[in-house]
């Protein structure tokens, strides 16, 4: 299936000079958002994987499903103040500005090997910092999963070396 032909393409959204990649309309097609699922899904299944995280907000609609179909636990990673119980937070840099995320201390047991999944990898910043928070968890990193790549930006450098797959790069 193509998958690009899915993702519709918004210029100058949020600002001008910005080319946006709306995956709203490849949530909305059964047939594709069935595919992104179960390819993610056949690209981590010869691994052993506890939990798979999920960013605030459009790694929740792929990490949950995914978590289903590897047979694993779902763990959130949100924006501040959103947790109610003891957090881990990590906090990081933007273009413009910095940023912070958080996870529960007791999201995981220790030495669980977690899955990092969102919609979109561009600069990097945000799974960088989840990545962190997995280390201050004590788990294991076993990988990242995206939807989308943007790969001029350069994010994947920022990545630790587990294993990277992006199922459409731009």
């Amino acid at each position: 299936m193509d998958l690009r032909s899915l993702i519709r393409d918004i210029p100058d959204f949020p600002q001008d000079g910005i080319l946006f990649r709306d995956i709203t309309t490849l949530l909305r097609d059964p047939d594709g958002l069935k595919f992104t699922i179960d390819k993610l899904a056949e690209k981590f299944s010869n691994q052993s994987i506890d939990y798979v995280v999920g960013m605030e907000s459009r790694g929740f609609i792929f990490g949950t499903p995914l978590a289903y179909r590897l047979g694993s636990g779902f763990v959130p990673v949100r924006k501040p103040g959103k947790l109610p119980a003891e957090v881990h937070s990590v906090e990081y840099d933007l273009e413009y500005g910095s940023d912070s995320l958080e996870i529960h201390q007791d999201a995981f047991p220790e030495s669980s090997n977690v899955l990092i999944v969102d919609d979109l990898i561009a600069t990097g910043g945000t799974a960088a910092a989840t990545a962190q928070l997995v280390e201050r968890a004590s788990c294991n990193l076993v990988g990242f999963g995206f939807i989308i790549e943007l790969s001029d930006l350069g994010g994947r450098q920022k990545l630790p070396d587990v294993p990277i797959e992006s199922l459409v790069i731009y």
